[in-house]
């Protein structure tokens, strides 16, 4: 009697338990493989041209200057300038509607950033990744189409570079390296074509003066990669190229770089392809209305080489006993300390952060004062409250940098010239005339007082998916331990967040249907009994 009652009692167990166990399985093992995507174009890797510049006789000649090149190019190309000189990629600028409802025109001509301080008046270092010509002080004609450069973006020999140093120029006959020759303008002008991951990596690639030092997804590796690193990227894969995503009209390039954007436009998303309902499973999909795609499926940056977390300025300046300018590497082969940039640190395989983000933010402009340390010099705006906010996954690159004692203002640093003697930090190590220069170029009160203070600038990752099977699990946010969004604490997240009342109400739940369940069986196992 007493196995037959257990028997039938574990009998009915498994019939409560087992339905539940597999739906939860179900959830945990839903299926991930993305629906075939909406994208029916052929993809701009696999275009082929249709138009072979090489018999243009305009082009089948020798140019003296790349604005000469340009010239050419306009003549058939007309209209093009202008709507060149109306994009960002151009100006440099946006205007803006700040938090407190006044307009500003931001961007990188004029944001302060925690890595070189800011490029105005270090605008022959800074502006070789302009789109333009010679812009090397505040003289640069922006109304002047000759000073576009069209093929840094459409060039397709991989023999075009602009000079290190040279404002955004390419070397001339005087100045011209075995590392950067002068180019030969009819040969890339024949051979033009849509811009590929050199073109748009040249800047991208290698902004803050070397690979990956920026953003820690994107990189060299990216220009020739596999599905582990880039699933969209992957040679083995689609093969796409930049602008298969970030799509053009009028040479207007969509997609926002929110250290120096602010509002939620002009944006590209993943159901451009993808459709908003990707994965063919109900709860996934769900996910949609306030996880973004990259925060599943971007679960680590930096993937193949090493991107820089944290820049110390104070520690520059520093030399050997004999004066000799430091250059100390790390064990990865990485720059770890220099007498002209200070200390870095560098990681790889990086797990992001995470922050509620609406696409719309905020920046410490010139004339902004410190009131919190870290100095957040953008700052994303979100929360869960907010409908259009979504969980983004974000890379927080720290520093520590010049500020103002006195004004309390974040300070601007002239740290590039081409001889000692300019006040450029690179050069002359002196922080004070630095900043003088810095500061003057850009008329702005110095109180002649300066100290160093912590700042952090926020980077939302988007690149480096990986294969689907890498992609989060249910269980990396949803557990006590270690979530991956621990620091998020403004929702509740079931399996992470505990609730008095629903763990009684729970518990409640589940001491009932144990009775109930064990109170019939044993009516059931009576009854039979009595029959």
């Amino acid at each position: 009697m007493t196995k037959s009652l257990i028997s039938r009692l574990i009998t009915v167990l498994v019939v409560m338990v087992l339905p539940g166990f597999i739906v939860y399985q179900t959830f945990r093992q839903a299926k991930t493989e993305l629906m075939p995507h909406k994208y029916e174009g052929a993809l701009k890797s696999e275009h082929v041209k249709s138009v072979d510049h090489s018999k243009f006789p305009i082009l089948n000649k020798e140019f003296k200057r790349p604005q000469d090149l340009t010239a050419a190019c306009l003549s058939c190309h007309t209209e093009r300038d202008k709507e060149i000189m109306a994009t960002a990629h151009w100006t440099w600028l946006r205007e803006v509607t700040r938090p407190n409802g006044e307009k500003a025109m931001i961007g990188k001509r004029n944001i302060i950033n925690n890595f070189c301080t800011g490029t105005a008046g270090n605008n022959g270092s800074c502006m070789r990744c302009h789109i333009g010509y010679g812009w090397a002080d505040k003289s640069f004609d922006f109304n002047e189409p000759t000073n576009i450069d069209c093929v840094v973006c459409h060039d397709r020999t991989g023999t075009y570079l602009k000079k290190k140093g040279g404002a955004g120029m390419p070397s001339t006959v005087e100045n011209a390296t075995k590392e950067f020759p002068v180019p030969d303008y009819a040969y890339v002008a024949q051979n033009v074509g849509l811009p590929d991951r050199h073109n748009c990596g040249v800047c991208h690639f290698e902004g803050g003066g070397n690979n990956n030092v920026k953003h820690g997804d994107l990189e060299k590796a990216l220009l020739h990669t596999n599905k582990s690193v880039d699933v969209h990227m992957a040679v083995d894969g689609k093969n796409m190229v930049c602008i298969d995503c970030h799509t053009t009209e009028r040479h207007n390039i969509k997609g926002r770089q929110y250290s120096v954007s602010a509002e939620n436009n002009n944006r590209i998303t993943c159901e451009q392809c993808h459709t908003a309902t990707p994965h063919g499973d109900k709860i996934i999909d769900h996910h949609y209305k306030k996880v973004a795609c990259q925060t599943c499926h971007i679960p680590v940056y930096a993937k193949v080489n090493s991107t820089v977390m944290y820049w110390d300025w104070s520690q520059a300046g520093e030399t050997k006993e004999n004066g000799e300018f430091i250059t100390e590497m790390d064990t990865e082969g990485n720059l770890d300390k220099l007498s002209i940039k200070g200390r870095f640190v560098w990681d790889k395989n990086v797990q992001p952060d995470y922050t509620w983000f609406n696409g719309t933010a905020t920046h410490f402009l010139y004339e902004d004062t410190v009131t919190e340390i870290p100095v957040k010099i953008n700052q994303l705006f979100g929360s869960a409250s907010c409908p259009d906010s979504k969980i983004w996954p974000i890379k927080i690159h720290r520093g520590k940098q010049p500020f103002d004692s006195e004004y309390k203002t974040l300070l601007s640093v002239k740290v590039f010239a081409k001889e000692k003697g300019e006040g450029a930090f690179w050069l002359d190590l002196d922080w004070d005339k630095a900043i003088q220069k810095g500061m003057s170029y850009v008329d702005r009160p110095y109180s002649g007082k300066y100290e160093f203070l912590e700042t952090e600038v926020y980077w939302p990752v988007n690149h480096m998916v990986s294969p689907k099977e890498q992609s989060l699990k249910c269980i990396d946010c949803h557990t006590r331990d270690n979530s991956r969004l621990a620091g998020l604490n403004d929702f509740y997240l079931p399996g992470r967040d505990r609730s008095k009342l629903a763990d009684i109400g729970g518990y409640t739940f589940i001491v009932l249907a144990l009775l109930g369940v064990f109170t019939h069986a044993i009516l059931r196992i009576f009854r039979s009994k009595q029959a």
